[in-house]
């Protein structure tokens, strides 16, 4: 999979993820050609699987830290 390498592809990860239920903010810093930061504010737990999805739904792949 690509990484985001503009702000398009940050638009359709930041769209996938405000669909999952409890999501209030989602906010990117995007890194073109590098590894971006995705910071989401959520009113309910999430579930790391449950975005893993939504990132890929969205044609990207997840890292975790």
């Amino acid at each position: 999979m690509a990484g985001m390498t503009c702000g398009h592809c940050a638009s359709s990860v930041a769209q996938a993820l405000s669909a999952l239920d409890g999501v209030r903010d989602v906010q990117i810093a995007l890194v073109p050609d590098g590894i971006s930061t995705v910071t989401l504010a959520a009113s309910l737990p999430l579930d790391e699987g449950t975005v893993r999805s939504a990132v890929a739904e969205a044609g990207y792949e997840l890292i975790t830290s």
